[in-house]
């Protein structure tokens, strides 16, 4: 009879554990979000209530263009913008709010409930976990931009073809404002996961949020210091607005107007210095 085998010389059968892929992680973050069902909600109705107010707004304009309107001495004659009111800046506020809102929760969500700890055990390397959660906050926020900014320019623009002062897409600056519109969303939304990040708690990232979007704005408003209007024309909503700016308009820019390349370096720059702060200060805070 053979002798049984000793358990030390028995073949090890661990083997070493397999590293997470990077669609590993995004699927692990697209859970995280698709199990909070108010997240998706509210991106959701939010996005039908800045379309609503978009198409609301044309449609109110509908008598008031039918009006006849004599020239007035001194002023330009009367010309309706379907861009400025198509593609307004309250429903670009509303979406900006739920996207930085929704950015800023995908950070500071996992801190309050202490699941980081969780996902940092799963996968030690942070700078593939802030990646899997800045490509998917990207993703979702750019789909709802581009849903909200299209519904919006093709359904005004069809209510105003009847007054024939309707726009197409391949006229002079439609395509730009459009994209501005959309591109604006995810920007938003990676602003707040960066604050969120820092912060690490719900109210002071929500507050936040409201505070660098929309009150910072009237910091830096006026025309009377041009370091402080440079600065204001290179906030996010403000280089999306002109970018959105129609070019045959008669609105005035004011003292020391934005240009078209500074305002697309605006957004690019706010998306970049956000990812960079969120990802430096996961990587080096403890948890």
């Amino acid at each position: 009879m053979s002798a049984m085998p000793s358990p030390r010389t028995r073949p090890s059968t661990h083997t070493a554990e397999p590293t997470a892929r990077f669609v590993d992680l995004l699927a692990a973050e697209w859970i995280k979000v698709r199990s909070l069902r108010s997240t998706y909600w509210v991106l959701a109705l939010s996005a039908v209530v800045a379309i609503a107010i978009n198409i609301n707004g044309v449609h109110s304009d509908l008598p008031y263009i039918d009006r006849p309107h004599p020239p007035l001495p001194g002023l330009p004659p009367f010309r309706y913008d379907p861009l400025f009111h198509g593609l307004g800046n309250i429903a670009a506020a509303v979406m900006a709010l739920a996207a930085g809102g929704f950015g800023a929760i995908t950070v500071f969500g996992e801190y309050a409930t202490g699941m980081i700890r969780t996902t940092l055990a799963a996968t030690p390397d942070r700078r593939a976990v802030m990646a899997a959660k800045v490509g998917l906050v990207t993703a979702i926020t750019l789909v709802l931009g581009l849903v909200v900014s299209v519904t919006s320019f093709f359904a005004t623009n069809a209510m105003l073809a009847s007054r024939h002062v309707g726009l197409s897409i391949h006229d002079p600056g439609c395509l730009r404002a459009v994209t501005a519109y959309a591109l604006v969303i995810p920007v938003c939304a990676l602003i707040g996961l960066a604050l969120g990040a820092v912060l690490r708690h719900a109210t002071a990232s929500i507050v936040a949020v409201v505070a660098l979007l929309f009150v910072l704005p009237m910091l830096f408003g006026g025309e009377r210091y041009r370091v402080l209007k440079e600065i204001g024309n290179h906030l996010p909503l403000a280089a999306q607005s002109r970018l959105a700016l129609n070019p045959d308009s008669h609105t005035s820019l004011g003292a020391y107007p934005a240009t078209i390349t500074g305002s697309w370096i605006a957004l690019a720059a706010w998306a970049a210095v956000s990812v960079a702060v969120a990802v430096t200060v996961v990587r080096r805070r403890d948890l």
